[in-house]
């Protein structure tokens, strides 16, 4: 039987690739880069060898969705930020079986999920960001669940993670789960954007994301689910925060009784709110 080994709410934030560029923003995200290299790290003494990353910059208005490729291989710039991201290399290996697992638990939960395995769709920098960090030797096998979901309910995203424990159960190794996303995600304004590059575009997001950093410290979950739907529409959630509901269906919703651990610091990113944060699980 399988085990998930590890969980956590991560950043993907493009001016982490920028900050290893020569220039005014070297070094910027240094402290979100040792996060996902601390979570990396934590996820090899666990011996995990697949990663399953909840993507909110795979945009779906459809179903939900597995990327299980068995092998990630290209060169990606960003459509949405040129300037951040370009010209990035990736070469990772897939899971195809426990993919496609995945899809199938979920199906069983009436979920309309569907795994692929089609070789021109490439991952998106949800992903990509994060494995440059965890994973650039190839210790983990990489799978991708879309996790920008416009026209779908909370409930169904809290079943593909109750999916994930269940075909991980089905599995022989150890995954870790991440959610690929931000807080509060209201962009910066574009006439500002240089200047705002560490700065939150509303002080009403900053401290909502304050008190929900907070409130995962503190183990309320009934509380935070409670909210989560009016968390994401008043502060524009990521992607809805679908990876947010999604991760919270793995380790258990209101029922968790854990309490995070941060590893890198809320910080402010373009106008939004990032944290890389790890959610204990029971051994």
């Amino acid at each position: 039987m399988g085990q998930i080994a590890l969980a956590a709410k991560i950043t993907h934030v493009p001016s982490m690739y920028l900050s290893e560029m020569p220039g005014k923003n070297e070094g910027c995200r240094q402290a979100a880069i040792d996060g996902h290299k601390e979570i990396s790290r934590r996820c090899r003494e666990l011996g995990v060898d697949t990663i399953i990353v909840f993507d909110t910059h795979w945009l779906v208005n459809s179903g939900f969705h597995v990327n299980c490729n068995d092998r990630f291989e290209g060169i990606y710039t960003s459509n949405e930020l040129p300037h951040f991201i370009k010209d990035m290399s990736y070469d990772y290996e897939g899971n195809p079986e426990l993919g496609r697992l995945i899809a199938q638990k979920a199906c069983e939960k009436g979920v309309r999920a569907m795994s692929h395995e089609i070789d021109s769709l490439e991952m998106e920098y949800g992903t990509l960001v994060p494995m440059r960090y965890m994973n650039d030797d190839k210790a983990f096998k990489v799978i991708s669940i879309s996790a920008f979901c416009t026209s779908h309910e909370f409930e169904d995203s809290k079943r593909i993670g109750e999916a994930v424990v269940e075909a991980v159960k089905e599995y022989d190794g150890k995954v870790a789960v991440l959610a690929s996303g931000s807080l509060s995600h209201r962009f910066i304004w574009d006439r500002i954007a240089v200047d705002g590059m560490n700065s939150y575009t509303r002080e009403f997001d900053r401290q909502v994301d304050i008190r929900v950093v907070q409130m995962w410290e503190a183990g309320m979950w009934p509380e935070f689910c409670e909210m989560l739907p009016q968390y994401s529409e008043y502060c524009f959630g990521e992607g809805y925060m679908h990876d947010t509901a999604m991760l919270l269906g793995v380790v258990g919703w209101d029922q968790y009784k854990g309490k995070v651990e941060v590893i890198t610091d809320l910080f402010a990113s373009s106008g939004t709110g990032q944290i890389n944060a790890i959610f204990p699980l029971d051994k």
